[in-house]
This record gives structure tokens, sequence and C-alpha cells, in this order.
């Protein structure tokens, strides 16, 4: 097996694109307390791919180009999960950093606690803690396939 250094660890890696990679990756740590991993780009020139981690985690943040296009505020159609340990003071955080709050945190059925916030280019992100154990069948899920 080959190990490649330069690829995140995470078996999946999404890709966020925003108009200036540079500046979302310093905000993504500050906000959302991401460690940045590497920065590719030219010396002192603009960053085109940053990648993040958090937990056994990883992101990478994309410049937007030819390659990449970011959603319009009219396309989201997508957002990124982040499970931490304490929800609260994630969002008052993420909140005092001018993340663009979706939803407040609150108590969901299926045995966490959760808010959305939306980042400087337009991503929307759930940022969710474990509160209860709650059985499958009380929220109305089922096991099907794989089980761990």
């Amino acid at each position: 097996m080959v190990v490649n250094r330069s690829a995140p660890g995470a078996t999946v890696v999404p890709v966020l694109v925003y108009e200036d990679a540079g500046k979302a990756a310093d905000w993504l740590c500050e906000a959302f307390g991401f460690t940045e991993r590497l920065r590719a780009g030219p010396p002192g020139g603009a960053v085109f791919h940053a990648q993040l981690v958090v937990g056994d985690g990883a992101i990478m943040v994309g410049r937007e180009g030819a390659e990449f296009r970011r959603p319009r505020p009219q396309e989201v159609n997508q957002y990124v999960t982040v499970h931490v340990d304490d929800v609260d003071a994630h969002y008052e955080r993420a909140k005092g950093h001018g993340a663009a709050i979706v939803k407040a945190p609150a108590d969901m059925p299926f045995g966490e606690r959760q808010y959305t916030a939306e980042d400087i280019g337009g991503h929307r992100w759930t940022f969710s803690q474990s509160i209860a154990d709650v059985p499958l069948e009380k929220w109305g899920a089922r096991v099907v396939g794989i089980q761990g």
C-alpha cells in the first residue's frame, strides 16, 4: 500500500470551493476550530488549495476557477456535518467570528444537539453533539445493511 503524505488521512474528504481559499481556510480555523494541515500556492500569492482537519475528519478548500464553481445562494444543495464535544460553546465561537446562524442549537429527537451555520463562502455546516442514545424505532429509523 502506498502512503501519500500529501493526501488527507480521512476516507471521505469533501472539497469546498471559495472565492479566496486562503481567507476561507483562515476563517474556518478561527470560527469552526479546524487545524490547517497544508496550503498550496505560490509564495506570497493566492492560495489555490488548503487541507484542514478536525478530529479524524478532513476537508479540502479550493479556489474558485475553471475547475471549481462555488454554489450560488439559491443553490444550497449540500452541507457538512461535524461532530463536536460542546455544541453550545462551538456555536458561541462561530457566532463570535461572524458565522451566519441558520438554525440555533436545539435538541433533536435522535439524540443529538445541533446547530447550522453558513460560512463566509455560503457553505452550510451542521455541528452536532451526542446527548443521548435513543433507540432507532423511537425516532423512525431502522438498521439496513452495514452495522457499526
